[in-house]
């Protein structure tokens, strides 16, 4: 177990009036106003630390090693904790809005470090740890998309910060390299596919990980590839040849186990149980600092409720940002207030200042662009679950009945169902509510009940709750996703030779639409029995299957509509079955189940008249490649 010099009472840390030099670099850190300050002013140690995982990845007879680059402060021997981003992204694609990757002089020492983090957070006493995950840019193995040699790749760097596992100045063969200059503290953070290691990671139960703070991030990997039986399209395969950077030749049989592992056919298999992480969340022991897009169409948003709702059982720790953007890191959507929060968060919980980060609001919402509504505890915890059902006269409380059909045309997706309420379609069923009374605020993740009747032994359903009226929005869908980037920069942090701490700037961007779809779900009816295996539909043979909408959080305004729409193929997302057909629903046996924040007005349908709003502007569909976590900037 590493000393821990921040146990001594705060107090003893408020180190007012000392000049910068050699006697304020000997402190273990500098505090004011409950914020460490940046003393530590002379050039860091930067170094690159090989760790053995324990794993033989790509099967040469030696155990792993993976590269972890290191900067932290130089001219103290206090011991500092640690923040650290472990990727598989630092040569093959860069790491955040600007794309960064990793560089290196002749000798192959690091120099440049992506993102901000280094030159905000060494000054204030903080080490940065760059991990490269196994397989990729340094580190020797094979990626296998969120399994045990990714998870392992960190997880065994927050072990060598610990003592407990071996360290090299070398890939091979080497010296030994102790981290004495280490509490073994360590905070870990990332967007997307780091943010999903930092998760994996803490669902491991790890001592010495004290806090954690993924942004747009995986809980489970079948839910990125996958949903409830039907396959988005793409296979995690694809993913570990673009981080290994066209695929290592002795990583093949790595390859061939994730293909073996992903039926097309969408079926649950023990490689993708092996990805879930939320069955684990009993284990975590670090706090929780979660940020999503509730635009997010890459990382969707499922992956945050299911995570927060079991971290919530188990009372962690967490606090929250949810914003109106698409897949994009807060410092790109709010930048000087999450610098800010972040700053007072890793304070708190890797160097023990009571800053009172941990009586602040725990929840932060986008409501509008650049309107954030903060609440003591996200309301999505509050939330009661009400049970809508489809009548042949709209959306109501009460029970419907009779039947409603559509026939899969796997040509169109989820906005040409919405973009005509006022129009029949027969390639979906839309079921709406009469004008709103007062406002509704639907937040958490909710499901769709439905008894469908196939005429094909295949059928693919989609369903989606959309809010019908005038609004405007980030523009999410757009190709910032709810984001512009500007051409003025603003700097955070010491600048170095080669790793200058300066970004460019950005702002939102807005679009006016008139209906938003709030949340969205997908499934296989051949597998209303089980997610692990699907059996044949007999054709003409009603089935009644449960499956989850994404998660949201979402006010309804008053005078908006409400509506829930029941398709076929949504082609924006998934593939079409073998035999597209024609699908009845029995809407005495179909609901909608949502989880609503504070008392429901009383409801009607709309009655035999459907909503008359045609969009003036019909959103910008989603990227056809959906698969945007392997692309630069993700």
């Amino acid at each position: 177990m590493r000393r821990r010099w921040w146990a001594l009472p705060c107090a003893a840390l408020v180190l007012t009036g000392i000049a910068p030099g050699a006697a304020a670099e000997q402190a273990p850190v500098q505090v004011r106003d409950g914020r460490s300050q940046p003393v530590f002013t002379a050039d860091p140690v930067r170094e690159t630390v090989w760790v053995e995982t324990g794993l033989d990845g790509d099967g040469d007879g030696v155990v792993d090693r993976v590269a972890a680059d290191v900067v932290r402060p130089s001219g103290t021997d206090r011991p500092v904790p640690v923040i650290m981003d472990a990727s598989p992204y630092y040569s093959c694609c860069g790491r955040g809005n600007e794309s960064e990757l990793k560089t290196y002089d002749e000798q192959g020492r690091p120099v440049g470090f992506p993102q901000f983090y280094d030159n905000y957070f060494v000054p204030r006493g903080y080490a940065t740890v760059l991990v490269d995950l196994s397989g990729t840019n340094r580190s020797e193995g094979c990626v296998d998309v969120g399994g045990a040699s990714d998870i392992t790749s960190a997880k065994a760097v927050v072990d060598w910060l610990n003592g407990r596992a071996p360290g090299f100045d070398a890939p091979s063969g080497g010296g030994p390299v102790e981290a004495g200059w280490s509490t073994g503290d360590v905070g870990m953070i990332g967007k997307s596919y780091d943010g999903t290691i930092a998760n994996g990671v803490a669902a491991t139960g790890v001592e010495g990980l004290r806090t954690i703070v993924p942004i747009g991030a995986i809980s489970s990997w079948y839910d990125y590839y996958r949903s409830d039986g039907v396959s988005f399209g793409f296979n995690p395969s694809g993913l570990a040849r673009t981080v290994e950077e066209g695929g290592r030749p002795d990583c093949g049989p790595a390859k061939q186990e994730l293909d073996a592992g992903s039926p097309a056919n969408g079926d649950v298999t023990p490689m993708w149980t092996e990805r879930d992480y939320v069955p684990n969340a009993d284990r975590v022991t670090a706090s929780v600092f979660a940020v999503h897009g509730l635009g997010d169409l890459n990382v969707k948003t499922l992956h945050l409720g299911q995570w927060w709702d079991a971290l919530a059982e188990r009372d962690v720790p967490r606090k929250l940002w949810l914003s109106q953007t698409g897949h994009v890191d807060p410092f790109d959507f709010r930048r000087a207030e999450w610098v800010e929060t972040l700053h007072a968060w890793f304070d708190h919980w890797l160097l023990g200042v009571d800053n009172g980060i941990t009586e602040e609001p725990a929840a932060s919402v986008e409501r509008a662009p650049d309107v954030w509504a903060d609440e003591p505890t996200w309301s999505g915890e509050l939330a009661k679950d009400t049970v809508l059902h489809p009548r042949e006269d709209g959306l109501g409380t009460q029970p419907g009945s009779g039947t409603a059909s559509f026939t899969d045309d796997p040509s169109l997706d989820e906005y040409d169902w919405a973009a005509d309420p006022d129009q029949p379609s027969p390639a979906r069923a839309l079921f709406s509510t009469a004008p709103l009374t007062s406002d509704v605020r639907i937040a958490g993740t909710g499901s769709v009940t439905v008894t469908a009747t196939p005429s094909t032994p295949t059928a693919h359903l989609s369903a989606m709750l959309v809010d019908y009226g005038p609004a405007t929005t980030r523009d999410y869908l757009g190709r910032g996703e709810g984001i512009r980037t500007l051409q003025t920069e603003s700097c955070w942090g010491e600048n170095r030779p080669g790793d200058d701490a300066c970004y460019f700037d950005t702002e939102a961007t807005t679009t006016d639409v008139d209906f938003e779809i709030i949340a969205r779900g997908w499934a296989d009816l051949a597998n209303h029995e089980s997610l692990s295996e699907e059996r044949p539909l007999e054709p003409g043979e009603p089935q009644t299957m449960t499956f989850r909408l994404a998660t949201t959080d979402h006010v309804v305004p008053a005078g908006h509509r409400l509506a829930l729409i029941i398709g076929g193929t949504d082609s924006a997302f998934i593939v079409a079955p073998r035999q597209p057909g024609e699908i009845g629903l029995d809407l005495s046996a179909t609901s909608v189940t949502l989880p609503v924040v504070g008392e429901l007005p009383a409801l009607t349908a709309a009655g035999p008249d459907k909503p008359s709003v045609r969009p003036e502007r019909v959103p910008a569909r989603p990227d056809v490649q959906l698969n945007r976590d392997v692309l630069p900037g993700s």
